[in-house]
């Protein structure tokens, strides 16, 4: 098993340098776990030109549960706030497509104004 570092500081790993045993949020649900409320153990840092480097977050994949199966209760509320997002608040018909919180109302009512 993987340890985290002790005394505070995390360790940090070059962008695809970093050790079996740790992987990223996304990594970790493609492999249908979580963290699971364990700390960070490791940083992954990308250099990018003119900007701060962009950082990800490892965590042990030993440490990490398996996903929550979804309920009918929380499918029942993601459906709805799909459907609330499809809803124009102009004319309060349904799109039928997400709106873009750019424009924050259907195409047809965008045009209109």
């Amino acid at each position: 098993m993987t340890t985290a570092p002790v005394g505070g500081s995390l360790s940090v790993y070059r962008w695809r340098l970093a050790p079996e045993g740790l992987a990223t949020r996304r990594q970790l649900r493609a492999m249908e776990l979580r963290p699971g409320g364990q700390d960070v153990a490791a940083e992954l840092q990308r250099p990018r030109r003119r900007r701060g480097p962009l950082v990800a977050y490892l965590y042990l994949i030993d440490l990490a549960k398996p996903v929550r199966p979804m309920t009918p209760a929380r499918w029942a509320a993601l459906a709805k706030a799909n459907r609330a997002r499809r809803i124009c608040p102009e004319c309060r018909r349904d799109a039928g497509y997400v709106i873009a919180t750019s424009l924050g109302m259907c195409v047809p009512c965008a045009d209109s104004n």
